[in-house]
């Protein structure tokens, strides 16, 4: 649950227009610019988790309800709900960036809900990703000034024309201590906004400066196409700084996260189910314009978990459909670390991992000066297995002429080999291994065997899943088709609301559908509702047990156990067979309570009870009938 209306500043949104937000808003669009959706059937979509580590997508969306679940975690709700979750925006922030996307113009009232008011300052994040887009394009502007010859030489040099740098943004920081700081103070941005956006910093006379000056600068974007930060390239000999500056952390750029070129790749990434990882800024512009459209780069850190976590939300790299990923490092020893360290991250991937090294050892933008496009895009087509790489890296620092070379290579090499994902593959490594060190196979199997069960061979550990609160048992029947009845009043109110609202809170069993039965006559009862996120969002708000929260999202996205459109005769079943299951019920603890009594010295309620009990077994037959034909 997460609270509405809260207080912006002096004032707070109207409900009618956080209801208008979701009803207009469509989920998997926005879902989607983060997490690759396939069709999970029945109209709802999967993919893999963006709130926990997964192999198997977990993660449903359902556009006809507009909400979210992940049976892996436990996490769902609305779009609102997403975007607080994923960008770890206020609810306010949420409403807000999805009205400005619909193009709602919000209202804001004063805390007494009377007179509507203009809008109000905007959320933190929103100020900062604004501020940053001024910002960029203060420094386009300033790439085609006198003082930005060095930056346009620079591009040009390297291959990139006026219109690549305009469509990847690149600007150039002046030679000035404010200049940046006093057109952006001059557009309302404040000091604290500045300095927190990592934009500016105080100079040591209390003053603010620009933290750029004398750079050819990148814009770089989230997932969602947003600036959040830049990065700085060093132009001039009497610059004291390092070769590239980035974006301090900030509470919208976390470098751990970001991927340079994301933005633009990530649709070919999930389309083709591959992803190409370069070094650099001039890496992925020469990648993307020799038709390699899937490249991205890390920004100023090293690729880790938290880039795997991204990229495979976006390749979709699932039991299902494994991905590839592609790594090209300079051919250097840097390079040869790099891609080693590649390797220990290779179990977080479903898929198979890759490395493309130049023969010259040269990265994608000097190939690409050097011999043009095509020779970029052989060069990812020659990739080879990590794997292949990492032993031969390996084996190459040992003198193989020697026994205790060949034995030591062994014994250095056989962990990479009990690393490899695919168990079918490690026997033929194995042999490939003893070849290349002039060995038999046995002792490298051996060898390979003791790592596998050593702890050099364990994988990093997945980031733990969040905890899921307590569900309901799905595996008897009674409880199946109380969870079909719910699903029914949440997912279809305008079909089923009559029948479900007539059938007694007394008739569910389990504790939890009784909580999410209760909440649902709290919100109104499924008879006047009209569906959709607004519906689901008020039961879930009317809901006062946390476990049945957690029910009313994954109920929400759940199929309903029919093959094709629900309809009122489905509806009838369901609701009979709920009845059904409950009468029965009644019916064995009367005929308990029956067996118990004396029919002579208590005549009178021996006779009201077998009445009772024959009004209920007819009762029972009749919903039977109804109820004929199964779920």
């Amino acid at each position: 649950m997460y609270a509405e209306g809260v207080a912006v500043m002096a004032g707070r949104i109207r409900d009618e227009d956080i209801a208008l937000v979701r009803e207009r808003t469509a989920i998997a669009d926005v879902i989607s610019e983060v997490v690759t959706l396939k069709s999970a059937g029945g109209g709802n979509l999967k993919g893999l988790c963006p709130f926990h580590d997964e192999k198997s997508p977990s993660f449903n969306v359902s556009p006809a309800r507009n909400v979210f679940y992940c049976f892996g975690c436990g996490v769902g709700g609305d779009a609102i709900k997403f975007l607080m979750d994923a960008e770890h925006l206020s609810f306010v922030e949420s409403v807000e960036r999805l009205a400005a996307r619909a193009g709602i113009q919000l209202r804001y009232v004063e805390d007494d809900r009377s007179t509507p008011r203009p809008r109000p300052q905007q959320g933190q994040r929103q100020r900062l990703v604004a501020a940053h887009a001024a910002a960029t394009e203060f420094y386009r502007a300033q790439l085609t000034t006198a003082g930005a010859r060095p930056a346009r030489e620079f591009l040009a040099g390297r291959g990139f024309d006026r219109a690549a740098a305009e469509r990847y943004g690149c600007g150039f920081a002046p030679d000035g201590w404010d200049l940046l700081t006093k057109h952006l103070r001059q557009q309302g941005f404040t000091h604290d906004e500045l300095v927190t956006g990592g934009l500016s910093r105080p100079a040591r006379s209390g003053s603010l400066i620009d933290r750029f000056r004398r750079r050819l600068m990148w814009p770089i974007r989230d997932i969602t196409g947003d600036v959040i930060g830049f990065g700085a390239r060093k132009l001039f000999d009497d610059d004291d700084g390092p070769k590239y500056l980035n974006t301090p952390e900030t509470p919208i750029y976390k470098k751990s996260h970001v991927l340079y070129g994301i933005d633009q790749a990530k649709r070919e990434i999930a389309k083709q189910g591959k992803v190409v990882v370069v070094e650099g800024y001039t890496d992925v512009m020469a990648c993307h314009l020799a038709d390699v459209p899937t490249a991205v780069a890390t920004c100023g850190t090293a690729f880790g978990g938290d880039h795997i976590s991204v990229l495979r939300r976006v390749l979709f790299d699932s039991d299902e459909r494994a991905g590839e990923i592609i790594f090209t490092f300079d051919g250097d020893a840097a390079g040869q670390k790099a891609a080693l360290r590649a390797f220990e991250d290779d179990q977080r991937f479903v898929g198979r991992t890759f490395i493309a090294v130049s023969p010259d050892n040269m990265d994608p933008c000097e190939l690409r000066l050097a011999k043009g496009d095509l020779a970029v895009r052989d060069l990812v087509a020659r990739r080879e297995p990590l794997v292949d790489f990492a032993l031969r890296h390996v084996i190459s620092r040992f003198d193989l002429d020697t026994v205790d070379g060949r034995v030591e290579a062994m014994r250095r090499a056989a962990p990479l080999v009990a690393k490899i994902k695919d168990r079918e593959k490690r026997p033929e490594y194995v042999r490939k291994l003893a070849g290349d060190l002039g060995m038999e196979i046995e002792p490298v199997q051996r060898a390979v065997l003791a790592a596998a069960h050593g702890p050099q061979a364990g994988s990093a550990p997945a980031a733990p899943a969040r905890s899921r609160p307590a569900s309901p048992a799905v595996d008897s029947p009674r409880s199946m088709v109380e969870r079909e009845a719910l699903k029914l009043a949440l997912q279809e109110p305008v079909l089923a609301g009559p029948m479900f609202d007539a059938v007694e809170a007394t008739d569910y069993q389990h504790p939890v559908h009784v909580a999410v039965r209760a909440a649902v006559a709290a919100a109104g009862g499924a008879s006047g509702a009209t569906g959709g996120a607004v519906w689901i969002e008020r039961v879930r708000d009317a809901c006062d047990d946390l476990a049945g929260q957690a029910l009313i999202g994954e109920l929400a996205v759940e199929p309903l156990r029919i093959d094709g459109e629900p309809d009122p005769r489905y509806v009838s079943i369901t609701m009979a067979r709920l009845q059904w299951s409950s009468v029965t019920g009644r019916i064995r603890d009367l005929k308990s309570k029956i067996q118990r009594i004396n029919p002579v010295s208590n005549k009178d309620e021996y006779f009201a009870l077998f009445g009772e009990l024959l009004s209920l077994e007819q009762h029972a037959r009749a919903l039977r009938e109804q109820a004929a034909g199964g779920l």
